[in-house]
């Protein structure tokens, strides 16, 4: 919501300076209550009418667009094309209507259904502190106004840090189920076709959480009851370099210890999800490298081996939807913000958006090596594999009976923000036209998967009955 909005954001690095050492947010959005306000800077609206922006987009269709963040808990809908100049009281920042249309504009050009979530902050709400829905009532009524839709919604941007979010002071789990209660049955009377997901947790399998103004999850599903259509829940393996210096390293990247945490904090929230919500679909709304707007190196090829491995891990899970913040903004986001060009994880989304269908299958296990199996998307019987090989210094072979064509990502530099495709860089034409993913054949037998490298094969001739 920031990006859209314009206001304070994570400040880039600065090479030439050391990490700041104070604690600053966990999430991308406004400057929480006791942050740091040397960490963050602040940004224009991004202009989501930039040609290049919409193209790359549009490359990963289809796909959801989630406009959220702590920043959405206190930002006023303007009720008029009249844009407050200043906040009204109890809000800390202002969505204009032109700035929202243009949200519209931007997910039809990319054929991308629109996640969002309310307003919470003071003036969200009457004088005994209670959630109004007026500006959910007015943002909704003006999205369908224009011809845009809303696909689904959560109520509050991570409500287990309601407090730093800008909640009202004092606000517990009691209060939180009473608000949801009124936000659930809003949204059946009156946008009966809009999925809630919830409750958007984060913090409870990374950190301790010493302080009282935390809110378990469990808590919050406890007093809020029944009402969602989806599990909702943030994960980040750690905080960035800015809040907390020397961790994680680039040394870990390719760790299992470090792989693995998307694993530890999907199991708890699924626990969480079977005892009280089960059989509802989980989605993962917010991830990224690490919060506090990534480390310096989350730009680079070296992050890329997380995101594609998270995909992996996550898609076997049964996990429907990864949202990944941010597509253009810090040092997580797929396109850098200046330029707009692709980082290495763009060209890994996109891979991934071309060969990997939706249905999932058992890749069994290989030594030394993360291996994924899904049906081919857009071609009958089928398959791709995608094996990543985190090993910085031997290869790993994989042994297959039929002919397969090979897409290899690797990188001169680890830490590189240029990724090569079977060893040609991958970079936008002269009139950003994406290059053409030219496939090497590897004849049936031995395929070698080079030192930390990741390599998609896709298998024409599977002819597996799952994915006819």
């Amino acid at each position: 919501m920031v990006e859209v909005t314009g206001g304070r954001f994570w400040k880039p690095y600065n090479p030439s300076a050391s990490a700041p050492s104070a604690r600053g947010a966990d999430n991308a959005g406004n400057m929480p209550a006791g942050g740091n306000p040397d960490l963050f800077a602040y940004r224009e609206p991004i202009d989501l009418s930039n040609r290049r922006l919409r193209t790359l987009a549009a490359a990963l269709a289809p796909a959801y667009l989630r406009v959220s963040g702590t920043w959405a808990n206190g930002t006023y809908f303007a009720e008029s094309d009249e844009t407050p100049a200043t906040p009204p009281g109890g809000f800390s920042a202002v969505l204009s209507r032109e700035r929202w249309k243009g949200v519209i504009d931007f997910a039809r050009a990319a054929s991308a259904e629109i996640v969002t979530s309310m307003a919470t902050s003071p003036g969200a709400r009457d004088a005994t502190g209670l959630w109004q829905s007026d500006q959910a009532r007015r943002l909704f009524a003006y999205t369908k106004s224009i011809g845009g839709r809303i696909a689904a919604v959560e109520f509050m941007n991570e409500p287990t840090l309601a407090a730093m979010g800008g909640a009202p002071k004092g606000y517990d789990a009691a209060a939180y189920g009473r608000d949801f209660k009124a936000f659930v049955a809003f949204i059946r009377t009156s946008e009966p076709d809009v999925m809630v997901l919830g409750p958007g947790s984060i913090g409870e399998t990374t950190a301790s959480q010493s302080s009282t103004d935390f809110i378990s999850t469990r808590n919050l599903l406890a007093a809020s009851g029944p009402g969602i259509d989806a599990f909702s829940y943030h994960h980040y393996g750690a905080v960035s370099q800015r809040c907390a210096p020397g961790q994680p390293t680039p040394e870990a990247a390719l760790s299992e210890a470090w792989l693995a945490s998307t694993d530890r904090t999907f199991a708890y929230y699924r626990s969480l999800r079977d005892e009280f919500a089960p059989d509802k679909p989980m989605w993962l709304t917010e991830t990224a490298e690490a919060a506090c707007g990534g480390n310096p190196w989350a730009s680079t090829f070296l992050d890329t081996f997380r995101y594609l491995d998270q995909l992996g891990r996550l898609a076997k899970a049964g996990v429907q939807m990864v949202a990944h913040n941010t597509l253009a903004a810090s040092d997580y986001g797929l396109l850098d913000e200046k330029t707009l060009r692709p980082r290495p994880s763009y060209w890994a989304a996109l891979l991934w958006r071309r060969l990997m269908g939706t249905i999932v299958l058992d890749a069994g296990t290989h030594h030394g090596m993360h291996l994924y199996a899904h049906c081919r998307r857009g071609a009958r019987g089928a398959v791709t594999l995608l094996a990543i090989n985190t090993d910085r210094t031997n290869a790993v072979t994989l042994r297959l009976p039929v002919t397969s064509e090979r897409y290899t990502l690797s990188a001169d530099d680890l830490q590189s923000v240029e990724v090569k495709l079977n060893g040609t860089a991958l970079k936008l034409g002269p009139n950003d036209e994406l290059p053409r993913f030219a496939a090497v054949t590897s004849p049936p037998g031995s395929v070698e998967i080079g030192p930390a490298t990741i390599t998609f094969l896709t298998v024409g001739e599977a002819k597996n009955p799952a994915c006819d």
